[in-house]
């Protein structure tokens, strides 16, 4: 890796000619790892569509996997302590979240579709037109929280009943959900907002966003559920109001800083207002993202209904491992988003070379860093449950779980890093295809046949993720040799 860091030598650059201002500063600089960490995480202005690819996928991803890091905290802190509750406890975290699917596949779609319009633009040298994609983005995401939140309160008991809740999850887990619900703008305009940040270049600042709503939430998680000190006994609704108090803190931090003069675009009171043109081309790019995510997050919901049909300890065990793949998926992620970021970028500098190298590269690295987090499941599966439990019931479930699904660790990580390749050029129709097909049509049959009518149990579902999620990233791969994304117009 660090041979991918340095630039070309000094004497190539003068054969090379007179270069911009812009180049010369991406090439001029120190170009060992460790001077690439510290820029990554100071923060840096330098323009991606110019100088060595590795380096700039280094700059980009450090501080965007370190902010998905701090996004997949947020889902093991919780269940950690809430696992101290029981299943049942576990159960309507798992429950909930797999109601509130439609609203984080809205809230992902829509950060698609400002990261891809912010980054084409930023590529084009045109940072108004980057500002004013940022401002209907934001207009749009607090539109959706409110219908959001209207709904999931108004029905969030006969929605845990619709979904198989036992009596307990429905007489005490309601409050959790109904919390969730009410303050889904934290979760939705956090996502939005960072995806606005990742998209102009400006990582370190998404990243400190989540370190700070992280911070609270891990201090007043254990505070509100136990009831330490002067904090009220909340139970597992605790979780939801520590988890919304600390991503509300992260949101209003964020939000300040996009509105601060001298970033890579700036926002004044004449760009803040509704343009038709601009909305009606950012629900078109996310509208068709929300529907992929959401089909990748609907699947879930069908993964539950035949997990649940095994009982709450099954799905307890199918909940913490799952909390676990997230934790390690999405830091792989960031890796992805640093890709989308450079292949919006370049497009928009009108270098389609640079884009696809750029994928196949970040791809690579992707594959090193998980390949060894998978390594690390599969030898130590039970020993990373036991962490989050020791019921005997539940515990051989989640190491089912964990090492199941690790065991196609090598081909998410480029197939993460191809769907949001797809994305940030603005190609959001390919990887929904696929996605429609990969796990509709071959997930969904796949577990409950592989689970109910071959005899496999929770098992059969966990084989039929792994198998599901590889067949994706082979199928993105072929499609994305193709080439036809370099044409996306955004």
């Amino acid at each position: 890796m660090l041979a991918t860091l340095e630039d070309r030598p000094a004497v190539q650059k003068a054969e090379a000619g007179p270069v911009d201002h812009a180049e010369e500063t991406a090439t001029s600089e120190p170009q060992g790892l460790w001077d690439a960490i510290r820029e990554s995480l100071r923060g840096t202005h330098r323009d991606y569509t110019k100088g060595p690819i590795g380096r700039s996928i280094i700059l980009l991803a450090i501080p965007m996997v370190l902010e998905m890091l701090m996004e997949s905290v947020f889902a093991v802190v919780d269940i950690f302590w809430v696992a101290h509750l029981g299943p049942d406890a576990v159960a309507t975290v798992g429950l909930t979240e797999s109601m509130l699917t439609l609203m984080y596949a809205v809230a992902i779609g829509l950060g698609v579709g400002a990261t891809a319009m912010v980054a084409r633009r930023i590529g084009e040298r045109n940072p108004e037109g980057a500002a004013r994609a940022a401002v209907q983005a934001i207009a749009l995401g607090v539109i959706v929280s409110i219908v959001v939140a209207v709904i999931g309160v108004s029905f969030a008991d006969k929605l845990l009943a619709m979904m198989g809740g036992s009596p307990w999850v429905l007489e005490r887990g309601s409050g959790f959900t109904k919390v969730m619900f009410a303050g889904n703008a934290s979760i939705l305009l956090l996502f939005l907002i960072n995806a606005i940040f990742r998209g102009a270049g400006d990582a370190a600042i998404a990243m400190r966003v989540l370190l700070l709503a992280n911070a609270i939430n891990i201090l007043l998680g254990p505070c509100l559920i136990f009831g330490l000190g002067p904090f009220p006994e909340l139970g597992v609704t605790g979780a939801a109001v520590a988890t919304n108090i600390g991503r509300g803190t992260g949101v209003l931090y964020a939000f300040s800083r996009l509105i601060r003069s001298g970033g890579r675009f700036d926002i004044t009171w004449a760009l803040v207002k509704l343009e038709p043109t601009i909305m009606a081309r950012l629900i078109r790019l996310s509208a068709t993202a929300t529907f992929q995510v959401f089909i990748g997050m609907a699947s879930w919901i069908g993964l539950v209904f035949t997990i649940a049909r095994f009982g709450s300890e099954a799905l307890a065990g199918y909940t913490i491992g799952i909390r676990v793949i997230i934790f390690a998926l999405l830091p792989s992620w960031g890796m992805a988003n640093a890709a989308a970021t450079m292949v919006g970028q370049a497009l928009g500098a009108k270098k389609p070379e640079r884009a696809e190298q750029a994928v196949w590269r970040a791809g690579f690295y992707n594959m090193i860093c998980l390949g060894i987090v998978g390594l690390v499941f599969v030898l130590f599966a039970r020993q990373i449950i036991g962490l989050f439990t020791e019921d005997p019931n539940v515990v051989p479930y989640g190491v089912d779980c964990l090492r199941i699904v690790a065991y196609g660790f090598l081909f998410y990580a480029y197939g993460m890093v191809i769907t949001q390749s797809f994305n940030g050029a603005g190609d959001t129709w390919t990887p929904t295809i696929i996605n429609l097909f990969v796990f509709w049509l071959w997930e969904l049959p796949l577990a409950y046949t592989l689970a109910i009518i071959l005899g496999l149990g929770p098992r059969g579902v966990f084989l039929a993720i792994m198998i599901a999620f590889s067949s994706l990233a082979v199928v993105s791969a072929l499609v994305f040799r193709r080439g036809r994304w370099k044409t996306r117009v955004v």
